[in-house]
């Protein structure tokens, strides 16, 4: 039987990757820190996933499942040596943290089996395995350098499925029922391996700028929009008709663009889907977990300035874009540390400041800042 190692039995774990892997008939041992999760894993060998949309559901067991805490590396290290492919979803700032077992792994693997193995990293981060492969080699001699390289491949990947807020419970995940798992064909090493819900592409950059910048973009404006004016989830704010007009506003401006750069089919169709996406009462998602994190989600390569500014150099104005920043500018969530960073920032060294160090833009974007703070201005005096 095939073997699978994935670092991270949460939800995106278990509910997407973990799942497809299983379905593809792959032994899946899982990597994590919480003992209690793994002690169950190892009890029963088994889990449910529950895809729901609305009032339907669809229970899939997975069955035959490990798991190995974190801290028993010798075991973590003998798994890798014996995968026939290797996976996480861990968050972007973990990464680092696993790479030296990872590494350990490979370099045992090379003595003990020939067969090349992948490592494909499938977090919320642009070329997250090329991350990945980074770490791993960074303090690495010139010899271990050759023999990773030799054995693992490192092919990136782009991951959408939403897992709703839910209750701490080993034995299920809830998880939407739709799902996009799409991996580079180039960077894969050796024969590419049969596994169910992966799109492979030649290309993965139209695919990851789709992701971010009309579905990522949708869903933080709708939660800035929406914490604005007091709705609790994603879905309550789309039933206001201003909000839902500006959110499909601002993915239609985001695939002018990528329309443009990438010749890209399809997108009309995909901002539906997306919306329909949006709209699904199971999910609970509140504006505040999805507006989380401000100040990266309004640097300037991420999910809205970087459309917004590729749009203004085309010449059009990206007015939903700008409103989305805006109200972006304004998200004040007292339990976000990076929200009340810039309420203090704004507060301290004023809007434009915030606009040219955070944002990054500069007087060659004077048409796009003088729609930010056009909006702003609009926002903060409904506010008040």
């Amino acid at each position: 039987m095939k073997k699978a190692v994935h670092f991270g039995a949460g939800n995106i774990g278990r509910g997407f990757i973990g799942l497809l892997l299983s379905q593809s008939g792959f032994e899946v041992t899982f990597v994590d820190v919480d003992k209690e999760l793994v002690d169950y894993l190892n009890k029963h060998g088994r889990y449910s996933v529950v895809e729901k949309y609305g009032e339907k559901e669809t229970v899939i067991p997975v069955e035959g499942v490990k798991a190995v805490v974190f801290e028993e590396e010798e075991e973590i290290i003998k798994n890798i040596a014996e995968a026939d492919i290797i996976t996480t979803s861990v968050g972007p700032k973990v990464l680092e943290v696993i790479s030296g077992v990872i590494k350990k792994g490979l370099l045992k693997r090379e003595k003990e089996n020939l067969e090349p193995v992948n490592v494909i990293a499938c977090e919320n981060l642009i070329r997250a395995s090329s991350h990945l492969k980074e770490y791993i080699l960074r303090d690495s001699q010139k010899e271990e350098r050759e023999i990773i390289t030799k054995i693992a491949g490192f092919p990136d990947a782009a991951v959408d499925r939403i897992v709703p807020p839910q209750e701490r419970d080993y034995s299920k995940v809830m998880v939407e029922p739709y799902f996009e798992w799409t991996v580079e064909k180039p960077g894969f090493k050796g024969e590419i391996l049969e596994i169910k819900g992966i799109t492979w592409v030649e290309d993965l950059e139209p695919y990851i700028e789709r992701k971010i910048f009309i579905l990522n973009a949708g869903h933080a404006v709708c939660a800035y929009l929406g914490y604005l004016k007091g709705y609790r989830t994603i879905e309550e704010s789309l039933q206001d008709p201003e909000i839902l007009s500006t959110v499909t506003g601002a993915m239609r401006e985001s695939a002018y663009y990528l329309s443009k750069k990438f010749a890209f089919e399809g997108l009309k169709e995909y901002i539906k889907k997306t919306l329909d996406r949006f709209k699904n009462k199971a999910l609970k998602d509140s504006v505040e977990r999805v507006g989380r994190e401000p100040l990266r989600k309004l640097s300037i390569n991420e999910r809205l300035v970087r459309p917004a500014k590729e749009v203004a150099d085309l010449g059009a104005k990206p007015v939903n874009l700008a409103k989305g920043i805006a109200a972006a500018l304004l998200f004040d969530y007292p339990e976000d540390k990076e929200a009340l960073r810039l309420k203090e920032m704004i507060e301290n060294q004023g809007i434009k400041y915030v606009i040219n160090y955070v944002l990054g833009l500069s007087r060659e974007d004077a048409d796009l800042i003088r729609l930010i703070m056009e909006n702003y201005n609009n926002l903060l005096g409904e506010k008040k």
